[in-house]
């Protein structure tokens, strides 16, 4: 069992946290750029290059939640830098890859890291005092969106600058600095679970989610009438409803469904799919006009690296609200900073009806839904703990960043639904309409408003870690000693 210590720094603490939330969501947009160039380094098909993506989606959403609950067992900043090692090797293998296996390999394992961010969050109410616990809850929940906006600017100079390798060989140095800074700063964390690890569990939740993602991420390629994208959504239900019940009569479940169900935690999970829906959905949609040829009439015929730096700046901004939001959840609530990152998000998808047909126009657009995005994502953790026993935190938190991915894989099948079904016919290709585009935007505004509705359903009265009290909003019943 790890003890706790109180010797290092608060402000040391936070930040490299932070930078390892940053790291590790790198992995999202690290191969953007590499898309339309994977299939000839790797020397294979489009479709199966995608599987390149597809595989650091399927491995963190199995191995995020598996990892909370390992936190919770045998301490946060072990399980950290064990995260950290199979990011490390994963960037190593891609570095190296020069087929798809290896590389799908590699990507995988980076996948495998993504668990070190709920993690980290969860670790901070142990480490930090009550007065800094929800402005650097609120920053490093943020990571994750600031890591995705940052990286894909970065990842296309490299790619556009350097060899594609060294993008890999870069952020596996980043990767070895940050373990080291948690091994050095970071103090550690006490077990706060009994029990042992649930593998029957593990691998009924995996199953689960490799049926619903792969279906889902997959369908377009595969086609959603074919019997493999049929099989695997029905066959999804019914495992995880198996699951479901096996986790109700385990002694000591992976994830803790009783908890999981209370209003609170199941209403923030809710509006976190929602959340992660309405915040990818403008991701996906901008870059692709601002890489359009003008030649179209609305795209902004814009270079893969000056696209990313448009939407550079929403990183930024995210990082910038972040603070914002712990004051007005400490003013007022988490409830209500969520509700305002939901309706922040719709106003930025609103003003894009006026604003699309310029690369300013985008990045107000983008700037606008980060800075909901910021307020909603620092939010989501300081619901989650305020409702959850001590001994679950890490697990709640690697749930709850579960449910943000589930809802970023949604998206992106539907609105690339949406633009495949609406689109033009330029110098022999098929692209995706202006009205497709508008199309998906609006998509995304009613996501965000549908999160603000669900969000208005929480209780109203809650704890919040910013307030240092633990006292749930509902009575906690199921701890375990």
């Amino acid at each position: 069992m790890e003890g706790s210590t109180s010797a290092a720094r608060p402000g040391g603490i936070v930040s490299v946290m932070a930078m390892a939330g940053i790291v590790a969501s790198l992995m999202q947009t690290l191969v953007v750029p590499l898309v339309g160039e994977l299939p000839g380094l790797l020397h294979t098909t489009a479709s199966n290059a995608s599987w390149v993506i597809t595989a650091t989606l399927l491995a963190g959403a199995v191995t995020t939640p598996v990892t909370g609950r390992l936190g919770d067992l045998y301490g946060k900043r072990r399980m950290m830098l064990l995260c950290s090692v199979p990011l490390i090797a994963g960037c190593a293998v891609c570095a190296v890859a020069d087929s798809l296996t290896p590389m799908i390999i590699g990507r995988g394992l980076q996948g495998m890291g993504m668990g070190m961010i709920p993690l980290g969050i969860s670790a901070l109410r142990d480490l930090l005092p009550p007065e800094r616990l929800g402005p650097s809850i609120a920053l490093l929940s943020s990571s994750m969106g600031i890591g995705g906006a940052l990286g894909l600017p970065l990842a296309a100079a490299v790619a556009e600058y350097a060899s594609w390798r060294a993008l890999f060989w870069g952020v596996a140095v980043l990767s070895v600095l940050v373990a080291v800074l948690i091994r050095l700063l970071v103090p550690a964390t006490p077990a706060r679970a009994a029990g042992r690890i649930d593998v029957a569990g593990v691998l009924g939740l995996g199953a689960g989610l490799v049926c619903l993602l792969l279906g889902v991420s997959k369908g377009a390629d595969w086609g959603w009438s074919s019997g493999t994208t049929l099989g695997l959504l029905a066959a999804a239900p019914v495992v995880l409803l198996l699951w479901g019940w096996w986790e109700l009569h385990v002694k000591d479940p992976l994830v803790d469904l009783r908890v999981t169900a209370r209003r609170q935690v199941l209403l923030t999970n809710l509006a976190s799919i929602v959340v992660g829906f309405s915040m990818y959905a403008q991701a996906l949609i901008v870059m692709q006009i601002l890489q359009l040829p003008a030649a179209t009439g609305y795209g902004l015929g814009q270079s893969m690296l000056a696209a990313g730096l448009w939407m550079a700046p929403s990183g930024l901004v995210m990082m910038a609200v972040s603070p914002l939001g712990a004051r007005l959840s400490a003013a007022h609530g988490p409830k209500v900073t969520l509700i305002s990152g939901s309706l922040v998000m719709a106003l930025g998808y609103g003003s894009s009806m006026a604003l699309l047909g310029s690369a300013w126009g985008m990045l107000i657009v983008t700037c606008v839904c980060s800075a909901g995005v910021g307020l909603a994502y620092g939010a989501m953790p300081a619901l989650i703990m305020s409702a959850v026993p001590r001994s679950e935190t890490a697990a709640a938190n690697g749930f709850n960043t579960l449910m943000r991915s589930i809802g970023t894989t949604v998206s992106a099948a539907v609105v690339g639904v949406v633009l495949s079904q609406m689109t033009v016919r330029l110098a022999g290709h098929v692209l995706p309409s202006e009205d497709g585009f508008r199309a998906g935007m609006l998509i995304g505004c009613a996501a965000a408003l549908v999160a603000a509705a669900v969000t208005l359903a929480l209780p109203t009265r809650m704890s919040t870690p910013a307030t240092g009290r633990d006292v749930p909003a509902e009575p906690v019943t199921t701890a375990k000693p």
